[in-house]
């Protein structure tokens, strides 16, 4: 297998009319098989993209910063934020402790669908105090967690606890501690958890209009993360300023993510969860778009220049003080507060044990303000038995109203479109968000010049033109695309992107002769630059069958789910649209940096359209047919038109109002209206290639 790590020097062929279309169109000469990382190594949730922090200085990082933030929140379908609905906030039943006591919530993140926990406030300290969330974790029962006895003694005997009480209770026991030293503590339910119980982890958001419209569990447990934090903030004795977040594992999971995404909390812990390797082996942890790009440990820097501390464990974080905490450090050293982001590894299984909960209630004493003197020990206290942290009892039953998956998405989606008719009615907001919606599911630009490099090139001479056989790939990446550029005698510039579902083959006849398409482009002085597109063309070797990857998965292998190959790779779809970017990248330098034009039809249209939306003015002009198509025709996650968000950004007529010339013009649009106001030519017949040659050439 050829690996392509330098360019050779272009070599010439002259060679008549009857050479094979083979020898014309292949870039590659057998056995050579491109080695592109996409196909070879695809990322996944135990290799998850390299975080390399080569940021010149803070602007730099704080430009990637907003970008990374929006695809989060796109991600998890928190883009634009959701209506802020009534909690209705029910608290009840307090149990009196030592120093503290403990009351039972609930409220409804949206309606009908509630979640559900426990209140732990201190007593005797009067004023506004400081606030913690605690997400739990994947732990049995979640808040409810309960050791038996014998395996408590074991954890004691590993020096992982000092007491019985914080071994059979480790959760109860951050929240006693916590509340003990002036917080005000809410431990909340994860979904399918305790109390929140309507619907089961993991179920009912795997399907592939789940990801078209971004509705993901994930996405549901960030929101009930970021209204709890309302709640909490809510609470007359809580100050707003002074809000601490922590959880372990999937609760880990929970406080990085609200904290990259939510500006109020002031100080962080996620416990043995931050790692370049494992990033989280449940479908809550994990949604289409998420991690492209980019790992947890770049996920977790968000937070910078606020204090953030983590530690970890004999499991997937136990090399965290060496890998990841110096990236982390980076990026906290451009606002000069290397010194508040904190990593330890704490030789006991994955937990969040007694060493852990003190380690963090001395990062907390010290940030929020909380005037212990330290070493802050953890206190023995008085466990409440689990059956009496229940919400929901004979006098305050589950809500008439709580809803099921299916009901809670038929809300999510009436609410989507509604926001986004709202949006439609101020087309420069309209274009900022669903312009950034489009970035972040794509997950690409259109790449400088000269990131785009050839690393081989021939070329051939034939009747009246010259064809450029060029493997092309971005810089610092391990990704190849094969394409031609073919170029008419006297050639004074202009040059035409041509994409095909077929490959960049298309332009010529099996004779080796220029097709029509190809002719009436070069008699017109043009020259024509053709790719072969992710898994097109040279992808595969001559006669090979072109065939889609599998969705693969390791975690939750009973739960069909698109995130753990979405949140890490670009769809097919989206591999295309990029691969068309650097295509028109390689075409401006070949055009002395000045826009192209493109053409494409049927699926190729698709990708073009959004590679044309998102190179802006780097295109001139666009002729396109998309041949009725629209995303509602997706039924399946591994649809190789699949692309996660689509439908809830209004799909293809959700994208035309991002066309802002005239310069644009589309056949064959499906049935409908653009949801916005949109400067492109619109035609809902189909147009010939003939048609679509003579709008590209003219002048």
């Amino acid at each position: 297998m050829r690996r392509y790590a330098t360019a050779f020097a272009a070599v010439s062929f002259f060679v008549g009319l009857a050479l094979a279309v083979e020898d014309i169109t292949r870039v590659l000469r057998p056995p050579a098989e491109l080695d592109d990382i996409r196909i070879k190594k695809p990322f996944h949730v135990d290799n998850p993209y390299p975080f390399e922090p080569r940021f010149p200085d803070r602007l730099a990082w704080e430009r990637r910063a907003e970008e990374l933030r929006t695809q989060v929140l796109v991600a998890n379908g928190l883009w634009p934020m959701p209506p802020r609905t009534p909690l209705n906030p029910v608290i009840h039943g307090k149990i009196d402790r030592d120093g503290y006591t403990v009351e039972k919530v609930y409220f409804a993140s949206l309606p009908g669908h509630y979640v559900t926990g426990n209140l732990y406030r201190p007593k005797g300290m009067p004023g506004k105090r400081p606030g913690v969330l605690c997400p739990h974790g994947h732990w049995a029962n979640g808040r409810l967690f309960e050791r038996s006895e014998a395996e408590a003694k074991k954890e004691i005997e590993f020096g992982a606890e000092s007491t019985l009480e914080g071994a059979r209770y480790p959760l109860q026991a951050r929240c006693a501690m916590l509340a003990r030293m002036g917080c005000v503590v809410f431990m909340y339910d994860m979904v399918g958890y305790a109390d929140s119980t309507k619907i089961p982890h993991t179920q009912g958001f795997s399907d592939a209009e789940a990801d078209l419209r971004l509705q993901s569990f994930m996405g549901l447990q960030t929101w009930n993360s970021i209204r709890a934090l309302d709640f909490l903030t809510s609470l007359e004795d809580v100050d707003a300023q002074r809000i601490g977040v922590t959880g372990a594992s999937g609760g880990g999971t929970q406080t990085f993510i609200l904290c990259a995404v939510d500006p109020r909390p002031a100080v962080s812990f996620p416990a043995v969860m931050v790692s370049t390797a494992m990033q989280g082996g449940c479908i809550c942890e994990n949604c289409s778009l998420l991690r492209i790009g980019t790992n947890n440990i770049e996920l977790a820097a968000l937070f910078a220049p606020k204090p953030q501390a983590m530690t970890g464990a004999d499991d997937w974080t136990k090399d965290i003080e060496r890998k990841g905490l110096p990236e982390l450090k980076h990026i906290y050293g451009l606002y000069g507060a290397a010194d508040r982001v904190e990593a330890k590894y704490l030789p006991f299984p994955h937990n969040y044990n007694q060493p852990s909960r003190e380690m963090m209630y001395n990062w907390f004493n010290r940030h929020l303000n909380l005037g212990f003197s330290e070493p802050v020990r953890e206190q023995p206290f008085v466990p409440v038995p689990p059956k009496d942290l229940r919400v929901f009892d004979a006098e305050h039953p589950v809500p008439a109203d709580a809803a099921d998956a299916p009901t809670l998405r038929q809300y999510m989606t009436r609410t989507s479109e509604a926001q986004l008719r709202d949006l439609a009615k101020q087309p420069t907001e309209y274009r900022r968000i669903v312009g950034a919606a489009l970035r972040a599911m794509v997950v690409d630009h259109l790449p400088e010049q000269e990131k785009v490099k050839s690393v081989s090139e021939r070329e051939i001479v034939g009747d009246g033109f010259k064809v450029r056989q060029v493997l092309l790939t971005r810089e610092g990446t391990q990704e190849y695309l094969p394409a031609l550029a073919v170029i008419p005698e006297n050639w004074q510039g202009g040059v035409v992107v041509v994409t095909d579902a077929k490959g960049k083959g298309m332009l010529f006849e099996e004779s080796g002769r220029p097709g029509r398409l190809l002719r009436r482009l070069l008699d017109a002085r043009k020259a024509v630059v053709a790719p072969d597109v992710y898994l097109t063309g040279e992808f595969f070797a001559p006669g090979q069958e072109p065939k889609l990857p599998p969705l693969e998965q390791k975690y939750h292998r009973n739960v069909p789910f698109a995130g753990y190959t979405y949140g890490y790779n670009r769809t097919v779809l989206a591999n295309r649209v990029r691969d068309a970017l650097t295509t028109l990248a390689f075409a401006r330098r070949l055009n002395g940096e000045k826009p192209v034009d493109m053409l494409a039809s049927g699926d190729a249209a698709v990708w073009a359209l959004l590679a044309r939306i998102l190179a802006g003015e780097g295109v001139s002009r666009a002729v396109l047919d998309l041949n009725g198509f629209d995303f509602d025709q997706v039924k399946r996650p591994d649809d190789a038109m699949m692309l996660p968000g689509a439908l809830k950004y209004g799909g293809i007529h959700g994208f035309l109002p991002l066309c802002l010339n005239r310069n644009t013009i589309v056949y064959g649009i499906p049935q409908g209206e653009p949801r916005s106001e949109s400067k492109a030519i619109l035609h809902r017949e189909s147009g010939t290639l003939e048609q679509m040659a003579g709008e590209v050439i003219r002048p």
